[in-house]
């Protein structure tokens, strides 16, 4: 069961907060094995990768799949011209 689960982990080298990262469970209790506490857990027992993913980036401050694939508006300033009143 734990093969088939994803997590979303902070990777910390040098004890500096890095990116985001996304890992088979399995993949992640073999790390925390030979190296515990080198990275932080987000969260687990993810049961998607696309999930997890999406996760990935929502918590690491970017632009969510959803987000980016939006239309973004047109500047409303774009056509018009600022008069003083």
């Amino acid at each position: 069961m734990s093969s088939m689960s994803w997590v979303v982990y902070k990777a910390a080298p040098d004890g500096q907060p890095g990116p985001n990262a996304v890992c088979r469970q399995s993949e992640w209790e073999e790390m925390e094995r030979r190296s515990p506490g080198r990275r932080i857990l987000i969260r687990g027992g993810i049961t998607s990768e696309g999930e997890a993913e999406r996760l990935a980036r929502a918590s690491s401050g970017g632009p969510s799949q959803a987000a980016s694939s939006r239309p973004r508006p047109k500047h409303i300033y774009a056509t018009r011209r600022w008069r003083p009143i």
